[in-house]
């Protein structure tokens, strides 16, 4: 008979994912990634989180923890009301919530926002003579960390895969977001023995929950205009719970979305949040219809502005073909203003709208004119709401090159596009002077995205447009990175779901240190970074011979690099 083996279920909180190290048992540094060498700095911040214990209670020479930083429901619900209240977007959820705040360049916000720390992890635990998972819970809370209480530990498969079960209906009675479990073995010898597959560990195992979908009724469905024109129709639901948050609106994307899943106005239909995230018509429940349900049609002229409405050959898309589309403007400038572009914090859609009804800007440019005297008048704003926006209003000019390519809403050219004309051409003259010769012979540049670039830059309200933003002292230049390029001209592929990182961050981290974070496969891929239900690029890359690292081993890379 086989010897029992233990394993510890312990949830899976939806946050982020934080590293400490303490010297001497001080706190000297917290990093959104990996053993605090690795990932963004952030030291400053966690230092204020409460439940982050600035001194242990033993003197210990190096001790390195990880955990995870969240935001409970209450804290995101008082959040979320602040900001609604001063015409900011909310969050779409508290991860989202966590990871901004952690990100904050000012640790007060991020105080304000009542962060919490739950601790699961010791790098080098055998080291301190611990060979459990449940024996480093212990320790973590001897030391002064929060430890989740809710871990259990089983040694029946079967009661493992019951409770996994039972916990997708209760994962809503904490008070804070869970989106699965994590299933270890107990014993770190036994860990060794399993060791690693080159995705991931064959000791540990992340049960993620299904998602949660529930019935309503589509009320509407009404047409929201984007920055380039395109009519996207989106459902007006009867509000209804879902994964946590009430629901009213959900994207149909696009009109051959709606009459695949053949939606019709007074439909009942199920929804969920795609990713915990997203609310996304699953599908209809026709066996509901009255015969009173009615079908939809796209709009002839533009709902905001009244120009025609034409879609072009080849495309799924509906665009407005005015210009000065007031709804193209107002979200263009909410473009322009988001965290990948300019990084305009409080600058939400209630706000842009009042500042352009009241006549203050009439394009993004016009923010960096803006006066505190101008400001405090604007409702909902107030006095403190205004020195913050103009301080991120100051703080976006030396954003660099890369994002304020991405902000300016150029038609098929996205945040890794941006960076990639970024990096070939150094400065936004150089940018603007490019021939469509030269656009087309830089990787990743096809035909379609050159001849927009053209196009665009050869407006005269472009220009107009980039004189102010210089005028106004925006930088237009290529940032230097200061980390050391080990991945100078290499194409890093990143594949499957990651557990440490968000893909965001990951490329991020690839391309500071000089390489391309590619999305294709090939010869010249110099590595495939691989985490869960990699699929078919991994594949691919066994086939090619293509090393492949998993997140722990790129981050030994990095942080075995000559100035780390």
């Amino acid at each position: 008979m086989a010897p029992l083996v233990d394993y510890v279920v312990e949830l899976k909180i939806d946050g982020l994912t934080v590293a400490l190290t303490y010297e001497e048992g001080l706190m000297v540094r917290g990093a959104t990634r990996g053993d605090g060498t690795v990932g963004e700095d952030i030291t400053a911040n966690v230092k204020t989180v409460g439940s982050i214990p600035l001194l242990l209670k033993d003197t210990v020479p190096k001790l390195s923890v990880r955990g995870e930083g969240y935001m409970p429901k209450a804290s995101f619900a008082r959040l979320n009301q602040e900001r609604e209240d001063e015409g900011q977007t909310p969050f779409a959820n508290p991860r989202n919530a966590a990871a901004g705040s952690l990100r904050q360049l000012n640790s007060r916000i991020t105080a304000q926002r009542k962060l919490e720390y739950f601790a699961y992890q010791v790098l080098s635990a055998k080291e301190l003579g611990l060979h459990k998972q449940t024996e480093v819970l212990t320790y973590l809370q001897q030391q002064g960390f929060v430890v989740n209480p809710e871990y259990k530990v089983f040694s029946d498969v079967e009661e493992i895969i019951d409770y996994c079960a039972g916990m997708a209906s209760e994962r809503h009675r904490f008070p804070y977001d869970i989106d699965g479990l994590v299933i270890k073995v107990n014993e770190f010898a036994l860990q060794e023995e399993l060791g690693f597959t080159a995705k991931s560990p064959r000791w540990a195992i992340a049960y993620k929950f299904p998602a949660e979908q529930v019935e309503t009724v589509v009320e509407d469905i009404i047409i929201r205009v984007g920055r380039t024109g395109v009519l996207t129709p989106t459902a007006v639901l009867k509000a209804v719970s879902v994964a946590g948050s009430t629901v009213s609106r959900a994207t149909l994307h696009n009109l051959d979305n709606i009459r695949e899943k053949d939606i019709r106005i007074g439909d009942h239909v199920l929804l969920q949040k795609a990713g915990d995230v997203i609310p996304e018509v699953v599908r209809v429940l026709p066996e509901q219809r009255t015969g009173e349900e009615r079908l939809f049609e796209m709009p002839e002229v533009c709902p905001e502005c009244q120009s025609l409405v034409r879609q072009d050959e080849g495309e799924v898309a509906y665009r407005c073909q005015s210009i000065t589309c007031p709804a193209q403007q107002r979200e263009g400038i909410i473009h322009f203003v988001s965290r990948d572009a300019m990084a305009i914090d409080g600058l939400g859609p209630a706000v842009v709208q009042q500042l352009l009804d009241t006549g203050l800007i009439k394009d993004a440019a016009d923010l960096y004119a803006l006066t505190f005297d101008q400001l405090t008048p604007v409702e909902r704003m107030g006095k403190k709401s205004a020195e913050n926006l103009l301080a991120a209003i100051e703080n976006s000019k030396e954003r660099g090159l890369a994002p304020l390519i991405f902000a300016l809403g150029i038609r098929h050219t996205g945040e890794k596009s941006g960076k990639i004309l970024a990096q070939t051409f150094g400065s936004m003259d150089k940018l603007q002077e490019a021939t469509l010769e030269e656009l087309q012979t830089i990787p990743d540049v096809g035909p379609t995205m050159a001849e927009s670039l053209v196009q665009f830059f050869g407006l005269e309200s472009t220009s107009h447009f980039l004189a102010k933003l210089r005028a106004a002292g925006v930088s237009m230049v290529a940032e230097e990175s200061s980390k050391p390029q080990i991945f100078a001209g290499k194409s890093i592929v990143v594949t499957g779901s990651l557990e440490r990182w968000e893909r965001r961050e990951i490329e991020k981290l690839i391309e500071e240190h000089g390489g391309k974070a590619a999305s294709a496969v090939s010869k010249k891929t110099a590595f495939v970074i691989a985490g869960e239900k990699a699929g078919s690029k991994l594949t691919k890359a066994q086939g090619l011979g293509v090393a492949v690292l998993t997140e722990e081993e790129f981050e030994q890379l990095i942080a075995a690099s000559p100035t780390q």
